[in-house]
């Protein structure tokens, strides 16, 4: 006979779901070495998450033993005839996309509570040893539900037991602003919305309106940067970090327009546009199944390689630096629209740059598997990606197909332009005075509207 207690703290109804499994003595017991948590057998998961990981962590399986007998001792030896040569399988399941309902929770927490059915159904992420530490990170994703489950293995006698499995939306559903219902603050809407619309025409006309462009890629140089350096050093609340990022990145873009104008520097703005490009490219690596890979667990690996694949863009293009320029624009601009219909609906893809800005922030988050869902939103948005991408790449490189390959350098055609003026006396401009005079004339006109109007007449008599 066995009885289930169930106590909740809410007043209102609430859905449960039982699952009884049985298991023969040959089978390992999930939580039977528990040293951490309250219970003596313990077969729960334990799941903690924030914004930037969801950390699970679940007691050691002991071994077998038949109704009636003690258990085997949990740390008496290392030896195949001990719990030390149990493996732990760990899985990830992911909800559908935008299901945050209850019934549709239970109907899925069902395909994760057996083994045949855990196998079947996730992915399995990582696999433990007992030497390891019953702990794993993953990133979190906020807004989508994820199920997480382990199964214990017995490689000697071929069996297994699954442990209780464990979900999180790593979101709350009571926070009055930004919760799992309308994921996405007001001013990282008006941000990003504002960003996309500059990206699009960045997309179709970046190469023709060069200095805009110079002023969309200092923007996302500096206000990257800057996010970071205030975030990891302040406490400021969100909403002024990003009023703070976008005045920034502004003053960014502003700076290297300026830098363009003034000195005409091709090679060192191709460079910074080029970085901006390679960050992207590196950035999509990292996103595959490769940056699950355990050596880039590391730290110091993954930003060495991370650095190397991005410079590696602008290096590789140096030869053609219009076709650089051009594919930075298609790929970059068309980006910025998919980093906005996050902010309205979720999407994986806007984890590709999210999770190195999250593993810039924080020191933790080498430890968590990065795996996202792919699924419908993700399969539609991914398309308007590519034909954004592809349209604006075509149709700048038949534009600007027999025209120069970068605008002249604006510094010189102004200052050649001014020496013109000066010793070309018919050019009409010749005789504009110097723009001091015109500042001191204005002025001028503005200081005669103070003052008192003069009497008309004389003030003496005339001499007779």
């Amino acid at each position: 006979m066995c009885t289930w207690y169930l106590e909740t703290l809410d007043s209102k109804p609430v859905q449960n779901m039982a699952i009884p499994l049985s298991y023969s003595e040959r089978d390992p017991v999930p939580g039977g070495c528990n040293l951490e948590f309250d219970l003596d057998i313990d077969p729960n998961i334990y799941l903690e998450y924030n914004f930037f990981d969801t950390t699970i962590k679940f007691a050691p399986a002991n071994l077998g033993y038949a109704r009636g007998t003690d258990p085997l001792p949990c740390d008496i030896g290392t030896g195949r005839d001990s719990r030390w040569r149990l493996l732990y399988d760990v899985y990830q399941y992911f909800l559908p996309e935008n299901d945050i309902t209850q019934e549709g929770l239970l109907e899925h927490l069902q395909r994760m509570a057996e083994v045949p059915q855990v196998k079947a159904n996730a992915i399995k992420v990582v696999t433990l040893t007992a030497n390891d530490k019953t702990s794993v990170s993953f990133s979190s994703l906020r807004g989508q539900g994820v199920i997480y489950n382990v199964i214990v293995r017995d490689p000697l006698l071929n069996t297994s037991a699954a442990y209780v499995p464990a979900h999180t939306y790593a979101c709350s559903f009571e926070a009055k602003e930004d919760n799992c219902s309308s994921l996405g603050r007001v001013s990282t809407k008006v941000f990003f919305t504002l960003f996309a619309l500059l990206g699009l025409f960045i997309c179709f006309f970046g190469h023709r309106f060069w200095k805009t462009e110079l002023f969309f890629i200092g923007f996302i140089f500096m206000g990257f940067f800057f996010y970071i350096l205030i975030t990891r050093l302040t406490l400021i609340k969100y909403d002024v970090r990003l009023i703070l990022t976008a005045v920034t990145g502004s003053v960014g873009g502003i700076l290297l327009v300026a830098a363009w104008w003034r000195f005409g520097i091709l090679t060192f703005c191709m460079l910074c546009v080029g970085l901006v490009l390679g960050f992207l490219i590196s950035s999509v690596t990292f996103f595959t199944p490769l940056g699950n890979l355990k050596v880039f667990h590391d730290d110091g690996v993954f930003w060495v390689t991370f650095s190397c694949i991005a410079v590696l863009i602008p290096v590789v293009f140096m030869g053609c630096l219009r076709i650089l320029n051009i594919l930075t624009c298609g790929f970059i601009g068309s980006y910025s629209v998919v980093l906005a219909f996050d902010s309205y609906l979720y999407t994986s893809l806007s984890y590709i740059t999210l999770n190195v800005l999250k593993r810039a922030l924080n020191v933790d988050f080498h430890r968590a598997f990065t795996n996202v869902p792919f699924q419908t939103n993700d399969f539609i948005i991914l398309a308007v990606w590519g034909m954004l991408a592809v349209s604006g790449i075509t149709l700048q490189i038949r534009r600007e197909r027999g025209r120069p390959f970068f605008p002249p350098h604006p510094y010189k055609l102004w200052k050649r332009e001014r020496e013109r003026r000066v010793t070309n006396i018919l050019d009409p401009s010749y005789h504009i005075p110097p723009l001091r005079e015109r500042l001191y004339g204005r002025l001028t006109q503005i200081k005669e509207l103070f003052q008192k109007e003069q009497p008309a007449g004389e003030r003496t008599p005339l001499l007779l």
